[in-house]
């Protein structure tokens, strides 16, 4: 059985999903707060999970954050409001993907799809080839580890993705069309300040280290770089 954790205070939303869910196989586990979905997620350990980021006693981010610490299962954070900063918060935390009320349950079964798509042409395979060493850069997409002259860097997910994309073709220009769609997927329905603003915060946190071999470069009009020195 493939559950599907549900976790938002408004009942309404709980119940049309849950159908939704049924029809596409699941087996829906309601949460109507951020501990109960905690409790239900080590309980069961559910296949996907749907989180209402304003939720009594522990909200949706608090919920992902958690989550990450043990799971790379895929999180879809739903929400009434949706600036940027939110919804880049969101995915800088884990999310992989972010959903804005009002929606059509459809169209989140449709996300839910996607986001497990995703996960079935990335398989994480044991193996050597899931190192790259650029001068004092080294990311493990094993252990999804990123460290710069052996300093280990705080990164989520999709930054040590981002980073392999671009590290691994190197003086290559990829377009934010390009980097959108191989790493939030064909499916999403983002836009391209969602890639801006992901690789300025991404920028940010590598400069914190030396790094002289190699950087981010930006290629105006067009897109991004990692551009390798020499």
């Amino acid at each position: 059985m493939q559950y599907i954790l549900i976790a938002d205070d408004n009942p309404d939303i709980t119940d049309v999903l849950s159908e939704y869910a049924k029809k596409e196989g699941y087996e829906p586990l309601i949460a109507a707060d951020g501990e109960e979905a905690m409790q239900l997620f080590a309980k069961h350990a559910p296949t996907v999970v749907l989180l209402d980021v304003m939720m009594p006693k522990m909200d949706g981010y608090a919920v992902c954050r958690e989550i990450r610490k043990t799971s790379d299962v895929p999180v879809i954070l739903i929400t009434a409001r949706g600036e940027d900063f939110e919804k880049i918060m969101g995915l800088d935390i884990g999310a992989d993907d972010y959903i804005v009320k009002p929606f059509s349950p459809s169209e989140v079964m449709a996300r839910v799809r996607a986001v497990l798509r995703r996960m079935v042409k990335k398989p994480q395979e044991s193996t050597s080839k899931n190192v790259l060493i650029v001068a004092n850069l080294m990311i493990n997409l094993d252990e999804y580890a990123l460290s710069i002259d052996g300093q280990r860097m705080t990164m989520t997910k999709k930054e040590i993705e981002t980073m392999w994309t671009l590290a691994s073709n190197p003086n290559k220009v990829f377009t934010r069309d390009n980097l959108l769609d191989s790493l939030w997927g064909y499916d999403y329905y983002g836009d391209t300040r969602t890639v801006d603003s992901h690789i300025k915060r991404l920028r940010a946190k590598l400069d914190t280290v030396e790094h002289p071999a190699w950087s981010i470069q930006t290629v105006w009009g067009v897109g991004y770089k990692f551009e390798v020195e020499g």
